[in-house]
């Protein structure tokens, strides 16, 4: 006919394919053996604690899937292992079709290098579809495991120690702080001093030793100083009296004999003359007064060296 191209035949025959023209590979025997238990990929995962990545990667003989090459031979032995099959015929079969070889610790075949070379040379369409999958578990990231409450507990114990430390300093401080505070008055020194000691009247002013001596113990226990008892002179046994006339051995008799009224006169004149109050009480030591305007030390000593 016009216009049909007439289409020339090729050498050779078709002819229906068999069960046995198909290259029968580890990973065919493997899937069947799965499919034979019923697992799937998760499965086994769960039971003997492989990824199904890598799982799968050993079905596909993919040597690229595999982090390092030191876990190779484990893996595909106990996969084999669980499927019932020689661990060691599915190992040496897995190095022919994977094109793997068992290297020693000490060669540069141990390495991840050629784990990563292996990894870019497979192409797209046979890379191994679990290694991205949405089902596969993924490794943990570092903030994955921090726990919020971790953190918080953490925070509380920094703030506690943290008071704490601020307390003990701010108290040290305070034990360790002198301050100064000034006072509204000047520093004086205070002398007692007797207030009948100048009073003069008509009348001459006589005083016992009971009278003085209360008057002492009045005045002490109003001051409220222990010091005034402690350096108070010592009473005398027995008193010191200035006599106000003399002797009757020495009056004279042959002076002339003195008239009423110079008697009288002489008599008024001593009473209006203030004999003194009786001394009833040793002499005191001189006192000695001391003011110190700075922190300093004084030694005070008598005549005699005390």
């Amino acid at each position: 006919m016009i216009g049909r191209k007439i289409r020339t035949p090729m050498p050779g025959s078709d002819k229906p394919k068999g069960f046995d023209d198909f290259e029968l590979r580890l990973g065919d025997l493997m899937r069947g053996e799965r499919a034979t238990m019923g697992k799937s990929l998760l499965d086994v995962q769960r039971e003997l604690k492989i990824k199904a990545s890598f799982v799968a990667a050993i079905e596909n003989a993919d040597v690229s899937a595999f982090e390092t090459p030191g876990f190779v031979a484990g893996y595909v032995r106990s996969y084999a292992r669980y499927l019932g099959m020689d661990p060691d015929e599915a190992f040496a079969r897995f190095c022919v079709e994977a094109n793997f070889e068992v290297a020693h610790g000490m060669s540069a075949a141990a390495s991840g290098q050629m784990i990563k070379a292996a990894r870019n040379r497979v192409p797209l369409e046979n890379r191994d579809p679990f290694v991205h999958s949405s089902f596969v578990p993924q490794g943990d990231s570092f903030l994955s495991r921090v726990e919020p409450g971790a953190i918080g507990s953490f925070a509380v114990l920094i703030v506690l120690i943290g008071v704490l430390g601020y307390g003990g300093w701010s108290l040290l401080q305070e034990v360790q702080r002198v301050q100064l505070a000034p006072v509204n008055e000047a520093p004086s020194v205070v002398a007692e001093i007797d207030p009948l000691g100048n009073v003069k009247g008509e009348a001459p002013l006589v005083r016992s030793a009971p009278a003085v001596a209360a008057d002492g113990l009045q005045t002490a226990g109003a001051s409220g100083a222990a010091a005034d008892m402690l350096y108070r002179p010592e009473a005398l046994n027995v008193p010191v009296m200035t006599p106000r006339d003399g002797p009757i051995a020495a009056i004279n008799p042959n002076n002339a004999p003195v008239t009423t009224q110079t008697v009288v006169d002489q008599a008024v004149a001593q009473a209006a003359s203030d004999p003194g109050p009786v001394q009833v009480v040793a002499d005191a030591a001189p006192g000695v007064e001391v003011l110190a305007v700075r922190p300093s030390w004084v030694r005070v000593s008598a005549v005699d060296g005390t």
